[in-house]
């Protein structure tokens, strides 16, 4: 066991050098599971995604239909603001910005905002110019492997940091949204959920923007 703790130091200290680890987090191994309520069902028959808001045209997707546009995978780092991290997680989805490429989704100018419906009314905002970003994914597996039902199954979005990317806006890792069912494009901001009990609405990991 002690092995095991000065080893995870040790792994520690090198991102730190390498300037991956942000302050006030600490190197986890696992993946420890935090959410708000009880894990939803997924009933694929009517499970959908839907689009609406600041676009062109609403859109709504199966759950068949969704898992035919094109996919990538990010290699990204989690920060979670509880202060863990976990670095190197391979995710595997699809890119907002991939369907906006392809015209499957069409912000019109004044949409500048997107905030995230997912089940139990659960929302969580982000800039649109964060769920274009390369480092945010509408993810269906985590290192090969569908998403286990308390991370998120069968869609969660996830936010993180891609190493050597500094270009990047890294929020911490709750502007995600677990089992998502929606975007809305908004013209102006709205807090979501943890935003309106007192996080931080732009969640910073660098600045340490754990709360407002």
């Amino acid at each position: 066991m002690f092995s095991n703790v000065f080893r995870r130091r040790e792994e520690e200290e090198r991102l730190d050098k390498e300037g991956r680890l942000p302050p006030g987090q600490s190197l986890t191994q696992k993946f420890p599971v935090l959410h708000y309520g009880p894990v939803p069902p997924f009933r694929p028959a009517t499970w959908d995604l839907r689009v609406w808001g600041e676009v062109e045209q609403e859109g709504r997707w199966t759950w068949d239909e969704f898992q035919k546009f094109p996919r990538t995978s990010v290699k990204m780092d989690l920060h979670c603001v509880t202060r863990w991290s976990k670095f190197d997680t391979v995710w595997e989805g699809v890119s907002v910005r991939t369907l906006v490429d392809q015209g499957l989704i069409k912000p019109k100018p004044t949409a500048k905002y997107v905030l995230q419906h997912a089940e139990y009314g659960f929302t969580v905002n982000l800039p649109l110019e964060v769920v274009l970003s390369d480092n945010f994914l509408l993810a269906t597996h985590f290192n090969g492997e569908p998403i286990e039902p308390d991370h998120g199954y069968p869609l969660r979005a996830v936010i993180g940091a891609i190493a050597g990317r500094d270009d990047l806006k890294v929020p911490y890792l709750w502007k995600g949204a677990k089992w998502l069912r929606g975007l809305e494009f908004l013209a102006q901001d709205r807090p979501g959920f943890w935003e309106q009990a007192g996080y931080h609405n732009e969640a910073d990991v660098w600045k340490e923007e754990r709360f407002g």
